[in-house]
Formats: C-alpha cells, sequence, structure tokens
C-alpha cells in the first residue's frame, strides 16, 4: 500500500503518510481491539443462538498488532466467493462464501472473522449449524464435533453492504461506476467471512453476477462468462494461495484492455472505459516494468498482473494480487512528473514479489513489505529517471530518528491509534525500511546483497516469511552472523551510523522542540 502524494515533493522521502492526503484515509484503524468498540459493527451480523449456556466470544490469533484478527483450530485452504451486484452502491451484494478448510484441533465451536454483513445461514459439511455474532467475529457451532486433522466445508449466506458503517473504512471501495475492493490491512472481512491474517493463505475462486453492461474483473485468471437473461456471471480463479488482504473484485462500466507481458504472459488493465484512451499510455509501460524488476530479483510469481484504474478518491494504491488497485488521480492531470509516477507504479508491482507471493508472518514484519517496495520504486527512479539513490537515503537518514520516535522502529511497528485504522502505514515501513535495506547492502556489499533478494522471494514463494527468517538468509548468504546488525537497524529507538557514511546526522527534533541530534522527540 501506498498513501497518494497530495502536498509534498516527489523527492521527498515519506511515503506512508502524505500531510495532504485525504483526511478519511490519514491514519484511520477500525477499533477492534475492545469488544465495547466494536458494538455497533456486531449488529451488523445477524445473531442466532447459540446452545443454551454457550456464549459467542471474539478470539484472534494474537497478533502484536491486531490481538484478536485470525481464528484459531483450522487452516483455509480455499475460498470460494458468490456476489451478486444489484446494480447499486446503496444496496447490499447478496453473497455466499464457502470454505474449504483443515482443522488443526478438535473443533466443537469455530470463529470466522466477519463483520458489516447480514448472516442468513450458516451449513457445515453440508448440515445446518448454529451461529452467532460476536465483535466481528461470526461464531459457528456445527452439529457434531469436528475432529483434528479433518477436511470440512463452511458455506455461509449472507449479505456484503458496500455502504460503510459509522467510523469503518476499507472493504468495498466505492468508485464512479461501480465497486472495486481494498482490506488492507485487516479488512476481508468487512466483505466475507474469512481467516482475515496474511498468514493463512488460500486458493480463491470468484464468481459475480452483475446486471448486463458492467463488467466484472478479479484476482486470477477468468475461467468462464455465462449471460442469463438481465445479467452476466463472471468466473475468476487464482493458479496461487492469497492473502485475504489481497482480494480483489471490480464491478463498473469497465473495459478490459489486454497485452503480452514478459514471456507471453498475460497482462490486463481494468479502467473505466470513458478513461481509456487518456489512460492507455500509462497502462503500456507495464511490460517494461515488469521486465525490470525480473532482471532484479528473478521471474514474476504469478500468472498475470494488471491495474485496475479506479475513478474514486481513495488516498491510496494498492497492490492486491495480480490486480493492483490505483486511484486515477495519480495518472491524471499532469499533477506530478512522469518518472515519480512511473516509479509508484513499481512500487505496487514490486509488491507482487514483496508482501503477496512471500507475505508477513505478522503485521509486525511489514517493513519486508512496504521496505522493499520503497526499495526498489527508489532503485527504479535512479537507473530509470536520474534521481540518485544516495540522496533519497541520506534525507531518509536525517528524518529516521523522529520516524522511529513517532511510529517504532521498522520491524516493530507501534500499534494502530484507537480508530485509525491503517495506522501502522507509517515513514517507519516505508523510507525507514528502504533505509535499513539501503545500510544492510551497504555491510554486505551489492553482489550479496542481489543475491540476498533473489533467494528471498525464491526460498519462500508461495508462502509467508517474518523477519527473522530474512536476518539467517541474509546471515547465510554474507557468510556473517547479522544479528547484531539487525537488532539495530530494525529493533533500535534510534537510527545506528550508516556504514560508509559516518557523516550523516539525524535532523530529528529534540525533546525542546529545536533542532538537534538525539531523535528522541515525536515527529
Amino acid at each position: 500500500m501506498l498513501l497518494t502524494p497530495r502536498s509534498q515533493t516527489p523527492d521527498t522521502p515519506s511515503h506512508g503518510f502524505r500531510p495532504g492526503a485525504p483526511s478519511r484515509f490519514r491514519l484511520q484503524l477500525r477499533g477492534r481491539r475492545r469488544l465495547k468498540a466494536t458494538a455497533l459493527l456486531a449488529s451488523a451480523v445477524s445473531v442466532c443462538l447459540l446452545a443454551a449456556g454457550t456464549p459467542a466470544t471474539p478470539v484472534g490469533v494474537g497478533d502484536r498488532l491486531f490481538p484478536y484478527l485470525g481464528n484459531p483450530g483450522y487452516d483455509v485452504q480455499s475460498y470460494d466467493l458468490s456476489f451478486t451486484y444489484p446494480g447499486s452502491n446503496s444496496k447490499p451484494l447478496q453473497a455466499v462464501t464457502t470454505i474449504n478448510a483443515r482443522t488443526t484441533a478438535a473443533l466443537d465451536h469455530f470463529n470466522l472473522d466477519f463483520a458489516h454483513g447480514k448472516v442468513e445461514s450458516v451449513r457445515v459439511d453440508g448440515e445446518p449449524a448454529t451461529f452467532a455474532g460476536a465483535g466481528e467475529d461470526l461464531v459457528v457451532t456445527p452439529d457434531k464435533v469436528l475432529p483434528a486433522g479433518s477436511w470440512t466445508r463452511i458455506t455461509v449466506r449472507h449479505t456484503s453492504d458496500p455502504v460503510p458503517a459509522k467510523g469503518q473504512d476499507g472493504g468495498w471501495v466505492q468508485t464512479s461506476d461501480g465497486l472495486a475492493m481494498a482490506n488492507q490491512a485487516d479488512a476481508g472481512h468487512l466483505v466475507f467471512p474469512c481467516n482475515d491474517i496474511p498468514s493463512d493463505k488460500a486458493l480463491f475462486t470468484f464468481r459475480i453476477t452483475a446486471p448486463n453492461g458492467y463488467t466484472a474483473v478479479a484476482n486470477g485468471l477468468p475461467v468462464d462468462r455465462e449471460k442469463t437473461g438481465k445479467t452476466t456471471t463472471w468466473t475468476y480463479r487464482t493458479r496461487h494461495p492469497m492473502a485475504t488482504e489481497l482480494a480483489q473484485v471490480s464491478i463498473g462500466r469497465s473495459s478490459v484492455l489486454h497485452r503480452t507481458g514478459p514471456h507471453g504472459m498475460p497482462v490486463r488493465d481494468v479502467v473505466r472505459t470513458a478513461d481509456r484512451k487518456e489512460l492507455e499510455p500509462w497502462l503500456a509501460k507495464t511490460p517494461g516494468q515488469i521486465a525490470w524488476m525480473e532482471s532484479k530479483v528473478g521471474r514474476y510469481p504469478f500468472e498475470t498482473y494488471g491495474i485496475l484504474m479506479a475513478d474514486a478518491s481513495t488516498g491510496f494504491e494498492l497492490e492486491t494480487q495480480t490486480l493492483s488497485l490505483f486511484e486515477k488521480e495519480l495518472f491524471a492531470g499532469n499533477t506530478y512528473p512522469a518518472w515519480y509516477v512511473e516509479s509508484i507504479m513499481v512500487h505496487e508491482l514490486s509488491h507482487q514479489w514483496f508482501g503477496d507471493s512471500v507475505s508477513p508472518r505478522t503485521w509486525s514484519d511489514l517493513w519486508l513489505n512496504e521496505g522493499h517496495a520503497t526499495w526498489y520504486e527508489a532503485l527504479y527512479a535512479e537507473e530509470k529517471a536520474g534521481k540518485p539513490m544516495e540522496k533519497r537515503m541520506k534525507a531518509a537518514y536525517a528524518a529516521s530518528d523522529g520516524w522511529r520516535a513517532a511510529g517504532g522502529p521498522p520491524a516493530a511497528p507501534k500499534g494502530p491509534e484507537p480508530g485509525q485504522k491503517i495506522s501502522i502505514f507509517r515513514p517507519n515501513v516505508y523510507d525507514g525500511a528502504a533505509l535499513a535495506l539501503y545500510a544492510l547492502r551497504q555491510e554486505i556489499g551489492r553482489p550479496a546483497f542481489e543475491q540476498l533478494e533473489r533467494s528471498w522471494v525464491s526460498l519462500h514463494r508461495d508462502g509467508t516469511a517474518d523477519t527473522a527468517d530474512y536476518e539467517r538468509l541474509a546471515s547465510r548468504i554474507s557468510g556473517r552472523d547479522l544479528s547484531g546488525f539487525f537488532k539495530a537497524w530494525l529493533y533500535g529507538e534510534k537510527t545506528p551510523p550508516m556504514p560508509g557514511h559516518p557523516d550523516w546526522k539525524s535532523d530529528a527534533p529534540d525533546a525542546k522542540g529545536g533542532k538537534g541530534r538525539s531523535g528522541k522527540a515525536a515527529q
């Protein structure tokens, strides 16, 4: 994810916090930490009583930043999502979510993450199950205990509401001609019942029914399109597992533009038909950008790629798997230099390797996504537009102590602000994390660093990994114990000296509000 620039110059290394970004997006985070904070959303889930005396309780897997996100006891293997769009953004979509999962413990009940929809029925292995809402969870009690190590199929009939509830953001995004999705970091369950954590990746099938005249597109490749009377059903399927936060469905009066990428890979872009001619010159750049990324880190990891150009004010760009979401505004009106817009395109493209194919095990590992995307964004600007990486990193170093004070060190970011959905996306995990990668390249040398990057995405392709995994791989490839280096750069309160640049200094405000070198004051 990258916030759309608003009031800063392109050379300002502060991705992840744009002072001019729309207030609805500026550091929002759904308040899920306390049950009382989610009482309003709980009312959005249809409640049916559980067996007498059995309370419905929200649970989580204990993520440091989102402790009530995700659910123990099962591992999702696939999702089959069906949505019926009524032709209006003010009415809920009828939906059916089918989950195929393998239990990891004996379950007499289990939780799904789900909010902002009415549950009509739940069936487990074909049999009716009781269910109840608890916070932002849907608690399901099957008619019999599910033994550990067994396969189970969960079918939930529900609605999916595209109108945000008060104080809620994420999930469906309303565009001028339909809908799109933006589920990062923890909003997939505002659209469909799921295990909404990046570590539980699964295959997806999407079936979208919409009135004739609309076009539906989703992650993966199309496998069917069937017209029945006044509606058309579009089916897409992924070939690689995907985290729920990366799911994408576009419904609109759109055109799908096809072109060929490296190795004959299909590239398809989705734009509002009225914008097709205006945006085509930008979209035509994607195959070359894919080839550039492949020259850095190896073969593109998925079956297709493309850009979904939303005619909506989102305030961000988002790396939804195989179909990155962009705000049309970024490309319209010659507001930003062409080199800068292209580097932002590369930022989201690079996430297909870093964040999508290799997903973070926990949200504290977010720096592995955003730091790398920022790194390749900056490297592309250096190689293609003559914008020196060293200049950007020196500016980031000057600001880094302030970023750490405000948001925590890159691999131990501070938790989200109450009621502010995405406040974990701060500068410390963008340019602050890219600065740590720059220091690592300085420390181990360019050849070892480039080998590390290629090995990382190859070794963990289609999987999840964390900061400790990256440290171990870097140590192995460099032939050195880098634990001290990573502890200082990723977890330290202050930014360590930059290898090769002992003259670089922090310009963080001092405790009295003036310029200083301590880096202790908040941003």
